[in-house]
């Protein structure tokens, strides 16, 4: 399996279950890994051919910049079904940082894995 990578995704959102947190944006940083395989696009040299990071990057801006999550878990989620679903990605990996959550802690975040890896 290849990996198509996008790193150090930022995007400004509502997040969090504080009322502060309701009322001023925060940014998520997303570093996000796509399973796929390149050989037909390395072939044919055709971006129809593999997964476009820059549609990826263009639909998370939109569909991140406008949620309202209280959990990092369920935009998580959230964005991962989109990955597997609208781009049909067969695995992906999501790290969501929420840096500066914590006092004292500069990364706070959860990492998951979806779909099936070959």
């Amino acid at each position: 399996m290849d990996i198509i990578y996008l790193n150090d995704l930022r995007i400004e959102t509502i997040i969090g279950i504080y009322d502060w947190e309701r009322q001023t944006k925060q940014t998520v940083i997303l570093d996000i890994e796509m399973g796929t395989d390149i050989s037909k696009a390395a072939s044919s040299d055709d971006i129809e051919d593999t997964i476009n990071y820059k549609a990826v990057a263009k639909r998370l801006f939109a569909f991140v910049g406008d949620s309202e999550f209280e959990l990092v878990e369920k935009l998580a989620e959230s964005i991962t079904d989109i990955l597997l679903n609208e781009f049909n990605v067969p695995w992906c990996r999501l790290r969501l940082n929420k840096q500066g959550a914590l006092r004292g802690v500069r990364d706070v975040g959860i990492v998951i894995e979806r779909g099936k890896r070959d």
